[in-house]
C-alpha cells in the first residue's frame, strides 16, 4: 500500500481503472501533438495531473507507482509537505528578483549550503542556474577562462544536455547531434569506465591530438545516466584525478543525475573518494523546482569577474527555498534511505539475470540509481511498456537498458511492489507465463533486506 493517502485514499498503488492510455489521456495526447514541439521525446502516453510521495494519478484517475521520479528529479517525492511549505512561504514574500543584478539573500544562503556539502578540497563558491545544461555551460566557460586553455574532454556514452555546448559534450546517442553541426569546437571524447581506458589519454589524446598543456578540463559523470546507468570500474575516477593533477587539468564531476543523494551518498564521487575541482548539480537538488549549481574551488571561481556569466532566473527565490528544504531532508535521512532501499532493489533484481538468462544481461547501480540491461532495445522497450500497463513507471536509458530512479523517500513496501511488478513484466516479455507468478513471488519476498554496512 502506498503512503500517498491524500491521492490514493483506500486504493492500493498501483490501481489501474481504465485501458492505458485511458480516454482522457488519448484526447490530451492528440491535443498536445497539435500544439507542442515534436522535438520532445515522450516515453509513453502518461498524462499526470497529481502526485504525492511515490504515487502519480493520471488524467483518467489511474494510480501509478512512480519509479522514474521526473527523470530522477523528484528526490523527496511528489509534493513533500516540507518542500511545499517552503515554496508557499517564499512565494508569499518574494517571487523573483534577479541575483545577477542584486544581492538576493536566499541565493547566497543556498550557495553557502552547497559549498559546505560539496566534496571539494578547500573553500568553494557556487553559481546558481535553472537546469543541468546551464550548469554544464557555466563549467565550460569557467574552465576555459580560469585555465586559459581551449580543449575539453568528455566521454563516449556521456549525456550533459541539449544546449549547444552541452550537446557538444554529449555522446550517448548520435541523434542528439544529427542536423545541428558544426558543434562546439575543441571537444574530444574518451572511452569510459575501465581503468585500461585511461591509457587513451597518454597514448592518443596527448600524443596525437592535443598537448596536455592545452586541455582545460575533463568532464565526467561519476555514473553515466542516459548512457545506460553505467558504473565505472574501481580506479577509473581515481585515475582521472591523477591525470588531471599531473597536467594541471580541471576535473569536472557532472553530478546532475547521480548527485543529491541518489546513489546512497550525497555525491557519487564519494564512493571512490575523488574530489573534483568543479561539481555540477541539478535535478534532485530542489525536488522538482528549476535549480542547478556549479560549485567550484574558490580560486577558480575568483578567476572571473562581474559580467563573465549570469542568469536572469537562475537561483530564483522560490527554487532556492525548495533547494534549502531539500538539502535539509537529504541530510535528515533520505540519503541513508536511498542506500537501504537500493540494497533491497539489487537483492530483488539480480536473480533476474539467472532466471531469464539471455534476456536480462546485467543489473547494476548504486543506491537508487539502478540499471537493468536487456539483450535488445526492443526487449527493453517491451519491459518498459509492460510495467506501464501494470502501473509501474520506469524509463529506458542507454541502448537497451531500463532504469529505476525512484524518489529517495521510497518505502520498503513500495520497493517490494515495484520489484514484483518488474519481475512480472520481464517474465511476460520472456514469454514464460509460468514464470510470471514465480518471478513475482520471489521478487515480492525481498522486503526485509537492509543496507549493507
Amino acid at each position: 500500500m502506498s503512503s500517498a493517502t491524500r491521492i490514493a485514499g483506500d486504493r492500493p498503488v498501483p490501481h489501474i481503472v481504465t485501458d492505458l492510455p485511458g480516454p482522457k489521456a488519448r484526447a490530451h495526447v492528440a491535443f498536445d501533438e497539435t500544439w507542442t514541439s515534436p522535438s520532445l521525446p515522450r516515453a509513453y502516453p502518461l498524462v499526470p495531473v497529481r502526485g504525492e510521495g511515490s504515487t502519480i494519478e493520471d488524467i483518467d484517475g489511474n494510480l501509478f507507482l512512480d519509479f522514474a521520479a521526473g527523470i530522477a528529479v523528484n528526490s523527496t517525492g511528489h509534493a513533500h509537505p516540507q518542500v511545499v511549505a517552503a515554496i508557499k512561504e517564499q512565494a508569499g514574500e518574494l517571487l523573483h528578483f534577479s541575483a545577477s543584478d542584486f544581492y538576493l539573500p536566499i541565493y547566497a544562503e543556498v550557495c553557502q549550503r552547497l559549498a559546505g556539502i560539496a566534496p571539494i578540497d578547500g573553500p568553494a563558491r557556487a553559481y546558481l542556474g535553472n537546469s543541468g545544461a546551464e550548469a554544464v555551460e557555466a563549467s565550460i566557460k569557467l574552465a576555459r577562462f580560469a585555465t586559459k586553455r581551449p580543449y575539453v574532454v568528455a566521454f563516449l556514452g556521456a549525456f550533459h544536455g541539449r544546449t549547444y555546448g552541452a550537446v557538444s559534450l554529449t555522446a550517448s546517442k548520435a541523434k542528439y547531434h544529427a542536423g545541428f553541426g558544426p558543434l562546439l569546437p575543441g571537444v574530444f571524447h574518451a572511452p569510459y569506465g575501465l581503468v585500461e581506458d585511461l591509457r587513451w589519454f597518454d597514448d592518443v589524446l596527448f600524443d596525437k591530438l592535443a598537448p596536455a598543456s592545452e586541455v582545460a578540463a575533463i568532464i565526467v559523470e561519476p555514473i553515466q545516466g542516459e548512457g545506460g546507468y553505467i558504473v565505472p570500474e574501481d580506479g577509473f575516477l581515481q585515475g582521472l584525478r591523477e591525470i588531471c593533477d599531473r597536467h594541471g587539468i580541471l576535473l569536472i564531476a557532472d553530478e546532475i543525475q547521480s548527485g543529491a543523494g541518489r546513489t546512497g551518498k550525497m555525491w557519487a564521487v564519494e564512493h571512490w573518494g575523488v574530489k573534483p575541482d568543479i561539481l555540477l548539480t541539478a535535478k534532485g537538488i530542489a525536488s522538482g523546482m528549476p535549480l542547478s549549481a556549479m560549485i567550484a574551488r574558490k580560486d577558480l571561481m575568483e578567476a572571473w569577474g562581474p559580467g563573465a556569466h549570469g542568469s536572469t532566473y537562475g537561483g530564483n527565490p522560490v527554487a532556492c527555498a525548495a533547494g534549502l528544504a531539500t538539502i535539509d531532508l537529504l541530510e535528515g535521512g533520505l540519503v541513508a534511505n536511498a542506500a537501504g532501499r537500493g540494497a533491497q532493489a539489487l537483492a530483488g533484481l539480480r536473480p533476474l539475470v539467472e532466471r531469464f538468462d539471455g534476456l536480462v544481461q546485467d543489473v547494476r547501480g548504486l543506491g537508487l540509481m539502478l540499471g537493468i540491461e536487456f539483450d535488445t532495445p526492443d526487449h527493453a522497450e517491451e519491459v518498459q511498456w509492460a510495467c506501464f500497463e501494470r502501473g509501474l513507471l520506469v524509463l529506458e536509458c542507454g541502448k537497451s537498458s531500463v532504469r529505476m530512479s525512484p524518489a529517495l523517500t521510497v518505502s520498503e513496501a513500495e520497493m517490494s511492489t515495484a520489484l514484483r511488478i518488474f519481475a512480472e513484466a520481464v517474465a511476460l516479455v520472456a514469454g514464460d507465463e509460468q514464470s510470471v507468478f514465480k518471478a513475482a513471488t520471489d521478487a515480492g519476498a525481498m522486503t526485509g533486506v537492509e543496507a549493507a554496512g
